[in-house]
């Protein structure tokens, strides 16, 4: 690892853990810094770095048993515990509804069990809370993509990757969807 490249990380690091953890995870007054420094990440382990940084900020709601049903939640949601984790979320959503990694985590269970009008319906409400949420407009990108949506789906990681220019997959995704919407307009 070059110095630069440490001085960075470090920096990013020191943003995460030195300042006071904020009461809702996407209004943490970190993340502005954040999502500047992965504006300007020169490469894909330095993005890493920083959506690991906002991913860590994101799933702090400031609430210990929220943050316990949602760690419930993704555990049971990687068992393959479908509506558990939904239950689980819901019950996130119920608590925190000013949390948007609650939502978001709903709309991905709900994309799982092919509930996609109501995964785009959390998608819809965790945007409101976190306009930059990389992950929710690559699942709404990729919801888009089981409807058959295709240009809806290009908008969707089109706004992804301009959030998060080294997001993984959304590039190719974008070319590929490119190529199918100009295919059908000639």
């Amino acid at each position: 690892m070059t110095m630069d490249r440490f001085l960075r990380w470090l920096a990013t690091y020191a943003t995460l853990f030195v300042t006071a953890h904020a009461v809702a995870a996407q209004d943490d007054p970190r993340l502005d810094t954040l999502f500047d420094r992965l504006a300007a990440a020169t490469d894909a382990h330095e993005a890493e770095i920083v959506e690991n940084a906002i991913w860590t900020i994101w799933h702090q709601s400031g609430d210990a048993d929220v943050d316990a049903l949602l760690a419930y939640g993704i555990r049971a949601m990687g068992s393959g515990l479908n509506e558990l984790a939904f239950q689980a979320f819901t019950e996130v959503t119920r608590r925190a509804p000013r949390f948007a990694e609650g939502w978001n985590k709903r709309a991905t269970v709900n994309y799982i069990m092919e509930r996609h009008d109501d995964s785009i319906a959390d998608i819809e409400r965790t945007l409101a809370l976190e306009p930059r949420h990389f992950g929710a407009l690559s699942g709404l990108g990729l919801v888009n993509l089981a409807l058959g949506r295709d240009e809806a789906a290009l908008e969707a990681f089109r706004r992804a990757l301009a959030v998060d220019p080294h997001l993984s997959g959304a590039a190719e995704r974008i070319r590929e969807l490119e190529d199918r919407v100009k295919g059908r307009r000639t």
